[in-house]
C-alpha cells in the first residue's frame, strides 16, 4: 500500500488534460509563493514598552522599494484566477449559481481561519499588553483583501468575457486608467476628497481584462512585449516626475500611498504585469512540461488558499515569540542578520507543516457550506449573487481594522450575506 501524501509525475501528467494551460497554474503558484517569502523577508516587529511595532525593511532601502516594481505581483492573482475561470461562464446561466461555485471554494478555508483567529484572540487578550494584542488582532485578517477583490472581480466576469476583440480590450483597460487618473487628480491636489480614491478598487478589473485576452488569444506576445515596455517606461516617468513614490507596497513613510486606496501607479503596474504575463506564457508553458516542475504546480494549487492564509499566524507567531524572547528582527538591532536567518528557517518549516496538516481544510467539502446551486438564472439568482459580492465588500472593508472595532461588523456582515447567500442555493 502506498504512503506517498502527493501523487507522482506520471500519475498528475495521466490526469492533467491535453488542453490545460499550464501556465495559469504556474503564475498563480509562484506568484503566490513570492508573496509569502515577501512576507517573511520584509516584516520587521519589536516590542517597546509593551507597544508591537510591525514594520517593514522597505522603510530601510530605495533598493527595497524598488524591487516591490518586481515582486508586487499581486495583479497576477487577478489576471490567473479571470483566465482560468473566465471559460467556464455562459451567457444565459445563472451568474449566482456560477459565482458561489468559485466562492464555495474561496471561502471554505476563511471559515477555519476566522474560527482559529477568534480562539488564539480570546487566549492572547488576557496575556498580552492592550498595545500588543491590538496590533495583531489587526493585522490577521489584512491578508483577506484579496480575497475580498477578488470576489468582486469574478462577479463582474460576465462583463468581462463581453470583451471578444483587441480593440474592445484597448478600450476597456484604457477606460479603467482614464478613471483612475481622474480620481486621482481629484483627491491628490484636494484632501477633502481623499475618500474617492477607494473607487479606485476597479484597478483589479484591469487584471481580469487582461486574463479574458490572454484565454482568447487577443494579444501577441511580440504585442504584450511591447505594451510591458511601454507601460514600464510610463510608470517610470510617473515617479520620476511625481507626485507618486517609489515603493508598490504600502508603507507609513509614504505621502501617496499606492496599494490602499490604489493608484495610477498601481494601475499601470497592473497593465504591465500582466502584458509581460501573456510574453512570457509561451516559455513557461515549455517549462510547465517537464514532469517534476508540473508536478510542484498541480500540488501546490491544490493549496494555495492554505499557503496564503496560514503563512501570516505563522509569520506573526514566529516574530510574537522571538519579541517576547528578546530577540526581535528589527533594523538597528545586534543581532538582526542572525534573527534574519533563524526566522526564515523556521517560517520555511512551519509554513510547509501547515500545508500538509491543512491542505484538506481546503479540498474537502465542509458540512452546510459546500452544495449549493442555483441552476437557472432569475431572482435566486441575482439574490445570491448580490448577496455575494456584499460579502466580498465586507471582507475587503474587514482589513482596515481587523478583529477588533468596525472589523467585527464587517466580518459579521460578510458572514450573514455568505449565510444568506448559501440558504438560497436550494436547487
Amino acid at each position: 500500500m502506498s504512503t506517498r501524501v502527493f501523487p507522482s509525475a506520471a500519475e498528475i501528467a495521466q490526469r492533467t488534460p491535453v488542453d490545460r494551460d499550464r501556465a495559469i497554474d504556474v503564475i498563480r503558484i509562484v506568484s503566490l509563493i513570492g508573496v509569502v517569502v515577501g512576507h517573511t523577508v520584509m516584516a520587521t516587529s519589536m516590542i517597546d514598552h509593551d507597544v508591537f511595532r510591525w514594520g517593514n525593511l522597505l522603510t530601510t532601502s530605495v533598493v527595497f522599494q524598488a524591487l516591490t516594481w518586481v515582486f508586487q505581483i499581486m495583479p497576477l492573482f487577478f489576471f490567473a484566477g479571470v483566465a482560468a475561470s473566465a471559460g467556464s461562464y455562459r451567457s444565459g446561466m445563472s451568474w449566482g449559481g456560477w459565482l458561489l461555485k468559485r466562492c464555495t471554494r474561496l471561502y471554505r478555508p476563511v471559515f477555519y481561519y476566522l474560527a482559529f483567529w477568534a480562539a488564539a484572540l480570546a487566549v492572547l487578550k488576557p496575556l498580552l499588553p492592550i498595545h500588543v494584542y491590538e496590533p495583531i488582532a489587526g493585522i490577521s485578517i489584512q491578508l483577506l483583501w484579496f480575497l475580498g477583490a477578488y470576489v468582486m472581480v469574478l462577479a463582474a466576469v460576465p462583463l468581462l468575457v463581453r470583451i471578444t476583440t483587441t480593440a474592445q480590450l484597448v478600450a476597456a483597460v484604457a477606460g479603467t486608467y482614464a478613471l483612475i487618473a481622474v480620481v486621482d487628480a481629484i483627491r491628490i491636489n484636494d484632501h477633502a476628497w481623499s475618500a474617492l480614491g477607494y473607487v479606485n478598487f476597479v484597478v483589479w478589473l484591469i487584471p481580469g481584462m487582461f486574463g479574458v485576452a490572454y484565454r482568447r488569444g487577443l494579444l501577441t506576445t511580440a504585442t504584450a512585449l511591447r505594451v510591458g515596455l511601454a507601460m514600464l517606461a510610463v510608470n517610470v516617468a510617473m515617479v520620476w516626475v511625481g507626485p507618486y513614490e517609489l515603493s508598490l507596497v504600502g508603507i507609513e513613510t509614504q505621502h501617496i500611498k499606492n496599494m490602499t486606496p490604489p493608484s495610477l501607479l498601481l494601475a499601470g503596474h497592473a497593465i504591465m504585469m500582466c502584458a509581460f504575463a501573456i510574453a512570457a506564457a509561451p516559455a513557461i508553458i515549455r517549462w510547465a512540461a517537464r514532469p517534476q516542475v508540473w508536478r510542484l504546480a498541480v500540488i501546490g494549487n491544490t493549496g494555495a488558499m492554505t499557503l496564503y492564509l496560514w503563512h501570516m499566524p505563522a509569520l506573526l507567531g514566529t516574530h510574537l515569540a522571538f519579541d517576547l524572547a528578546g530577540l526581535p528582527r528589527y533594523p538597528g538591532q545586534p543581532h538582526f542578520l542572525v534573527a534574519s536567518v533563524y526566522q526564515v528557517t523556521l517560517m520555511a518549516a512551519l509554513v510547509a507543516g501547515l500545508f500538509l496538516l491543512l491542505r484538506p481544510l481546503e479540498n474537502n467539502p465542509l458540512p452546510l457550506w459546500d452544495g449549493g446551486r442555483v441552476s437557472a438564472p432569475g431572482w435566486r439568482s441575482a439574490a445570491v449573487g448580490t448577496l455575494l459580492m456584499i460579502a466580498g465588500a465586507a471582507t475587503l472593508a474587514s482589513v482596515g481594522w481587523g478583529l477588533k472595532d468596525t472589523g467585527l461588523q464587517c466580518v459579521s456582515v460578510m458572514l450573514v450575506a455568505l449565510v444568506g447567500a448559501r440558504a438560497l442555493a436550494r436547487d
